[in-house]
């Protein structure tokens, strides 16, 4: 298990940087800038994933195939994704290669040059992968929840876009939303591998010192209108999907790591947790059940999804209902909430182990927290929840005069 040694430095214009030291002969650095989906103009709708796809179609030193040759040559890997609040930048490689990624990464985030012949076939890309998405109404609906919960508000929209916008996008149009959008007191150098700090410090300052200060002067705009909603759509499809929740608690608030804990218990990875074993494992109704929370700055998210035949459909979302019911009333016994603090512990100590997920994870933290906690002090938290904590979050997130549903027949 990693320990918790985080180093970490600031550089001249912002921009920050952390590092947890290893002994693997492989590593990982990554770039994480807090800009997203919900960053983007109405008219922009989808720029931000459509920027993360064209950033490595050249620069003004490398075509694009020469951009990918860089890091893969030497078996390394380059990747890319948008949320609707960051948009990273990483790359894994041989721990002798540090320098070249340094300096490939911050190639592409300062110098890409968006040639519009690129710019037009990527167009074509994302517009297949839009298609591909809308032909699956099992990843559709959590986009579409988002839109019933978050209406009207710029984190309701998906991080794909709509065909219609992206055909209008150009080089303006990526430059004038990175000049709005990439501040470099909010960007984090996030780096796992073995590696002196002093000399991690040193590519920083080459590569990434020189970029000009730009700061963060505005404050996105909060949401605070939530109204639940229920929506059944007919989709023609096999099963039955649904979705079920509420929204939940920011990244500052008090109360997030117990909803971690109750999302754990709920639908969490286990295959013991509640909802798995109610729908799936005693009864067979259903494949795939989860629940999942995510925490944005201003705001969060609960959801539960559920697909079932559609013979299945109101029993399975009454035992949802039931979970919800049972966490609401009863209180864990002693025993219980001993089992399930275990349990979320052992989990995340052993994500941990995958060094690629604890750079982007300590670089996360350290964006929006400007800290890491260390392993002990998250272990301590966690420890800290009685079962009066969890009963009162239940009561909050789970009330059934707040929750939405969004139904696929």
């Amino acid at each position: 298990m990693i320990s918790s040694d985080f180093l970490t430095y600031t550089l001249g214009n912002g921009i920050r940087l952390i590092h947890q030291p290893t002994q693997s002969p492989v590593a990982h650095l990554g770039v994480l800038i807090n800009t997203g989906s919900r960053d983007e103009a109405e008219e922009e709708h989808g720029l931000a994933h459509f920027i993360e796809h064209s950033v490595f179609k050249g620069t003004r030193k490398r075509r694009a195939f020469h951009v990918l040759s860089r890091i893969e040559d030497v078996g390394g890997e380059l990747n890319a994704y948008t949320t609707k609040e960051e948009t990273t930048l990483h790359s894994t490689f041989l721990r002798e290669d540090y320098e070249r990624a340094a300096e490939l990464l911050s190639d592409i985030l300062f110098n890409s040059v968006y040639p519009q012949k690129e710019i037009n076939r990527e167009k074509e890309v994302i517009a297949e992968e839009i298609n591909s998405y809308k032909d699956s109404p099992s990843e559709l609906i959590f986009d579409e929840f988002e839109e019933l919960i978050f209406d009207g508000h710029p984190i309701a929209r998906n991080i794909l876009g709509t065909s219609e916008n992206i055909s209008k996008f150009n080089r303006d149009s990526i430059l004038n939303f990175i000049e709005r959008n990439y501040h470099t007191d909010q960007m984090v150098i996030s780096s796992v591998g073995k590696l002196k700090f002093d000399r991690l410090i040193k590519y920083a300052e080459k590569h990434f010192g020189s970029a000009p200060v730009k700061l963060r002067t505005d404050n996105r705009k909060p949401f605070d209108n939530y109204i639940p909603g229920n929506r059944v759509e007919d989709k023609d499809t096999f099963q039955s999907h649904c979705m079920v929740g509420n929204i939940a608690y920011d990244v500052q608030h008090p109360k997030r790591i117990v909803m971690v804990l109750l999302n754990n218990i709920l639908g969490g990875p286990a295959m013991n947790s509640r909802l798995n074993l109610a729908l799936r494992e005693r009864r067979g109704m259903a494949y795939n059940v989860e629940s999942s929370y995510t925490a944005y700055t201003d705001t969060g998210l609960f959801n539960v999804y559920f697909g079932t035949d559609n013979v299945n459909f109101e029993k399975a979302l009454s035992l949802v209902k039931k979970e919800f019911r049972m966490l609401r009333e009863t209180k864990l016994g002693a025993l219980q909430l001993s089992k399930v603090k275990k349990q979320m512990i052992g989990q995340i100590a052993v994500s941990t182990e995958s060094h690629d997920d604890l750079m982007l994870a300590i670089g996360k933290s350290y964006l929006l927290y400007n800290r890491v906690d260390p392993l002990s002090e998250v272990f301590r938290k966690i420890e800290a929840i009685t079962e009066m904590d969890l009963l009162e979050v239940a009561n909050e997130i789970l009330d059934e005069n707040r929750l939405s549903t969004l139904v696929y027949k």
